[in-house]
């Protein structure tokens, strides 16, 4: 090993050392300060999805289920979030998401999706795409040390799109011409609900719970609701792991002639890395 590789070498074990030791020090925050201390929180998670749901063509134009006709499976996805505390009990926060799934797949049934029609038996190429941008705010109506209690205010921008598409082809003797359909979602949806977080010993910021629900009624436009709770293990002041499900984010979109139709849950585990400043 030469003397270049060797101090490499040395250096990233000693980094790794540091690491591990910071993140095994005992966490205790000042007698009057709160547990949850920060200014600056960078969140970022994985998210393991399974989307179910339909999307329905303009003016009810036909439609197609994720199960029942594509089959989607669960798929990791990315999110994360950055909240700025600027006072105690004030926050401004952005927050973004995105779904991006692909599935081939042969259909049991006829389907019809934006006057396209797909017989029974044609190989279909899937794909559901959906990136969420979501601006918010959100006052601590209660903080104490061991954790608060507040209210989110948020609009989240939707840009979804589900397209179906085959190629030419013979289906039991029927020639199936190349088709391809798409249908595409632009809306900013405003949102409210609770949030929580508590630290559970009563001494110590080591382990914490947190939990949310967001929605909203939409009246002849649709409806949303979501809620999330997750399960934190401090590491250091600065490092934290959380880990949880997500119980359910339900967006149901009324078909219009303008707009296509679509409701769409997605549920699962959470699980990420918080760093705070």
């Amino acid at each position: 090993m030469t003397a270049k590789a060797m101090s490499r070498t040395i250096h990233g074990v000693s980094g790794l050392a540091l690491l591990m030791l910071v993140a095994t020090l005992p966490v205790h925050a000042a007698e009057n300060e709160d547990f949850d201390a920060y200014t600056l929180r960078i969140e970022g998670f994985w998210f393991y999805s399974q989307p179910s749901g339909t999307f329905r063509g303009t003016n009810g134009n036909g439609a197609f289920d994720l199960q029942k006709d594509v089959n989607f499976q669960s798929y990791s996805t990315p999110a994360g979030e950055i909240d700025w505390k600027f006072t105690r009990k004030n926050h401004f926060y952005l927050a973004a998401s995105d779904f991006n799934q692909s599935k081939q797949t042969v259909f049991n049934r006829t389907v019809t999706f934006q006057g396209q029609t797909y017989n029974a038996g044609a190989v279909v190429n899937a794909n559901l795409q959906s990136f969420i941008l979501i601006p918010g705010y959100r006052y601590d109506i209660i903080r104490r040390k061991r954790g608060s209690l507040g209210l989110q205010v948020q609009v989240d921008l939707y840009d979804i799109k589900g397209t179906l598409s085959a190629t030419a082809q013979v289906n039991n003797g029927v020639p199936q011409a190349a088709t391809r359909s798409s249908g595409s979602l632009r809306a900013p949806l405003p949102l409210a609900g609770p949030t929580f977080r508590l630290y559970v010993l009563p001494n110590s910021s080591r382990l914490f719970v947190t939990a949310n629900v967001m929605g909203m009624y939409f009246f002849g436009y649709g409806n949303y609701v979501s809620s999330v709770g997750t399960v934190g293990l401090t590491l250091s002041r600065n490092f934290s792991l959380r880990g949880g499900y997500q119980l359910g984010s339900r967006l149901n979109v009324n078909t219009k002639s303008d707009r296509i139709g679509l409701n769409l849950t997605q549920k699962g585990a959470v699980a990420g890395l918080e760093v705070s400043f």
